[in-house]
């Protein structure tokens, strides 16, 4: 029996996509071998990565000076990646501090980088966006990175930053492809594919072309952007598996609509659960109005030895992975594009009737 299943990621995957892959798992266009077999460098796999890229800039609409890169090591091996393609030895780079991923982000960028914290949420707890009113910006920086969504803590920032002529970077993990974005607003976007492009393994990143062929020297090949985008992102055996699941999902949010489609979704079911959660008397979210994410909702229950039985009694009505992550506690429904307005439905059926039955 499929569940709902709210984990952050590897996160829900959809139906459809599903459904094809094992459809031709054994059998790949009549190839008598899955497409985990078959050699990246033949034409049938060739053509199955210039297709997903061609989708994937059709669904971003990403202009034609932006390399596309379809990479392994997930969005932390970018963390390192980035500034030693886009800052020189000695280099200022400035980030946003907003909560563990961005932590994470400049942390690993101070080994090849001056970091300048343009602003922390430390005030509120990391539970808001600072206002970009106060930020002291470096203008001499290399980059201005921010992380949009913090997945752990379900901070979401409501607009994009100004970064002037200093290059704008994003990890875009948690809210890539959930609603449409200007890609030439920034200089390199990068995301892990397990929440909405598909399994664990990949990581997509979007470069604008006058930032590729900067790296630092030393740089391992497979970390330069100029040494992958030359091979066409197979340099070495990519993850052959990922990439065409991925380009299963760009072609169902395709079929479903594209990305107007998908963010009108999207905002259908962060409102209806956020509305709950608000309205309930029992439950409560401890982000700012202003900074929450439309993918990831943590709630609270008024007492922590609730947290075990939501939970277990949750798994048992088939919405699975509510629990909130280890450095927080609390719950958390992650609800990408995979997930349907009637898994949250159903989710806010159950805290409903839980809520009644512990209120």
């Amino acid at each position: 029996m499929r569940v709902f299943n709210f984990a952050a990621g590897p996160a829900m995957l959809p139906l459809a996509v599903l459904e094809q892959a094992k459809a031709e798992l054994c059998d790949w266009q009549g190839s008598g071998m899955s497409v985990m077999e078959v050699s990246h460098r033949s034409k049938a796999f060739v053509a199955v990565a210039a297709e997903a890229e061609a989708d994937l800039r059709a669904l971003l609409a990403i202009p034609s000076n932006y390399k596309v890169l379809f990479l392994q090591g997930g969005a932390t091996l970018q963390f390192s990646a980035i500034p030693m393609n886009l800052a020189p030895p000695g280099a200022s780079v400035d980030y946003v501090h907003t909560g563990a991923w961005s932590k994470k982000a400049l942390t690993d960028a101070g080994r090849y980088a001056n970091v300048h914290v343009v602003a922390d949420g430390a005030a509120s707890g990391y539970f808001a966006v600072p206002p970009e009113a106060g930020w002291q910006r470096d203008p001499t920086a290399a980059y201005l990175h921010y992380t949009p969504n913090e997945t752990i803590s379900g901070v979401e920032f409501g607009f994009v930053p100004d970064s002037g002529q200093v290059p704008l970077v994003a990890d875009l993990s948690s809210t890539i492809l959930s609603r449409p974005i200007e890609v030439a607003r920034y200089g390199l976007i990068y995301a892990g594919a397990q929440k909405n492009i598909g399994p664990s393994g990949l990581t997509v990143v979007i470069v604008r072309e006058d930032l590729v062929g900067r790296a630092r020297p030393g740089t391992p090949p497979v970390l330069d952007y100029q040494a992958m985008a030359a091979e066409g992102s197979m340099l070495n055996t990519p993850p052959t598996f990922g990439w065409y699941l991925a380009g299963l999902v760009f072609k169902w949010l395709k079929a479903e609509g594209g990305l107007a489609a998908a963010a009108a979704r999207n905002r259908a079911k962060m409102q209806a659960l956020y509305g709950y959660i608000d309205g309930s008397g029992f439950y409560s979210n401890p982000v700012a109005v202003d900074s929450r994410s439309w993918m990831n909702v943590p709630f609270r229950l008024p007492r922590p030895e609730l947290e075990k039985p939501f939970a277990a009694e949750a798994a048992r009505a088939g919405l699975t992975n509510l629990d909130g992550h280890r450095s927080v506690g609390g719950m958390r429904a992650s609800i990408y594009n995979a997930m349907p307005l009637e898994g949250v439905e159903a989710l806010i059926g159950f805290m409903r009737d839980f809520a009644k039955r512990h209120g």
